[in-house]
């Protein structure tokens, strides 16, 4: 095979897709284990408070959106196969200084600053690889995959999480924390190798670009709903663990693999459904039911009903982002996409970004339970948007 694909030319969808979905799912292990053991050792090891989890958590998310937009740029203009292994790169150097900040526990405040900076290049890395990997994929198998494409690779990004997470909190327990940040530093290796004979996908340099604020603006409602839907995550991402602490109700492992099965067996069973039946009216089945997920948790007075409601959480957000990406992507020119995806995107950086310090703030004012009626809230808003942005 060449290592440049034709231009307009299209190889069978799981032999460009399956090895972007091994890659992404390599890196998405990393952030799955940062986000089972981050919790923890920031407030019970180095003693700070959930104002500062949320920061910790929030800070990768934040970094993330700042460089969607030249990750979008350079995807579009150098290639998405030099942008994903960018970020691959990016993933490496994070888990390095993850080790670093564990080496300082014993100075708390060297070791914040060490994991404040791993956040940060994490979350530059995460831009990098999400942006060149869906622009790939859909370079690849073609624009009438587009949907499909998000869908396997959002199975990658949520599977990784959902396995990285409880995978952390085991090490943690068995030996201690070194060994899960070590796992980060090796992980993207596995994401390198496993696309490295991909071809990559024409460049059209001639083409005039759109201002990216113009792309967000065409993508807006859509952009807005999904940042919407996507707090809900975050809530369950940066609190589940202190909530199901606070109740003692052991480790959240078990909330945080129910989340990702669900997740996963929806967009395995359903992936087609997007572009077979419509973006918008998937998007709304899948909002009502993330609602009634987070309600659930907000009302659970056991372990199994928090449970189950991290699986309907689950299920409900597994298809938002494919379904609300399938009408976005409809707003640009095939030479815009790498720029839109980004700024699609962006969308979820902005919400995850803004949900760790916004629950850290309600979780201090209440409690880690009155965390998850906001999830619930921001997604009847997620509805609201979408009512008003049917196309």
């Amino acid at each position: 095979m060449s290592t440049t694909l034709e231009k307009g030319q299209a190889i069978n969808f799981y032999q460009a897709t399956v090895p972007i979905i091994i890659s992404v799912f390599g890196v998405y292990l990393t952030i799955g284990i940062s986000l089972g053991v981050l919790p923890g050792f920031v407030q019970k090891t180095l003693g700070f408070d959930s104002i500062m989890i949320g920061l910790v958590i929030g800070l990768q998310s934040l970094s993330t959106l700042l460089t969607r937009a030249y990750s979008g740029k350079i995807t579009d203009t150098k290639g998405a196969k030099k942008s994903k292994m960018s970020g691959v790169v990016l993933a490496v150097i994070a888990g390095i200084v993850y080790v670093l900040a564990v080496l300082f526990q014993a100075h708390p405040l060297m070791a914040i600053l060490f994991l404040l900076a791993a956040r940060i290049i994490h979350g530059i890395g995460e831009s990098f690889l999400v942006t060149g990997a869906l622009t790939w994929g859909i370079g690849l198998a073609g624009q009438s995959k587009s949907g499909k494409v998000m869908t396997w690779n959002g199975i990658a990004m949520y599977a990784g999480i959902a396995i990285g997470a409880p995978l952390s909190i085991w090490l943690s327990k068995e030996y201690n924390i070194l060994p899960a940040f070590v796992l980060i530093a090796l992980l993207p290796l596995v994401s390198w190798l496993s696309t490295a004979k991909l071809p990559s996908i024409p460049v059209d340099k001639d083409h005039l670009r759109t201002p990216f604020y113009k792309v967000i603006g065409a993508i807006s409602g859509q952009g807005l709903s999904l940042a919407f839907s996507s707090m809900a995550f975050g809530c369950i991402a940066s609190f589940i663990a202190l909530f199901f602490s606070q109740k003692n109700w052991g480790d959240a492992s078990l909330a945080f693999m129910v989340f990702g099965i669900c997740y996963v067996l929806t967009r395995i069973l359903f992936a087609s459904f997007p572009d077979k039946y419509g973006g918008f009216k998937i998007a709304l089945i899948s909002l009502i039911i993330e609602v009634a997920g987070q309600l659930l948790i907000w009302t659970s007075a056991s372990k199994t009903l928090a449970v189950i409601g991290c699986g309907l959480t689950g299920v409900g957000f597994s298809l938002v982002f494919p379904a609300l990406g399938v009408l976005a992507i409809q707003k640009v020119k095939p030479q815009m996409r790498g720029t839109a995806l980004g700024a699609y995107v962006s969308f979820v950086d902005l919400s995850l970004g803004l949900a760790g310090p916004i629950a850290g703030l309600i979780a201090g004012w209440f409690d880690y339970q009155a965390v998850y009626l906001f999830g619930g809230i921001s997604c009847m808003v997620s509805m609201i948007i979408l009512l008003f942005n049917k196309k």
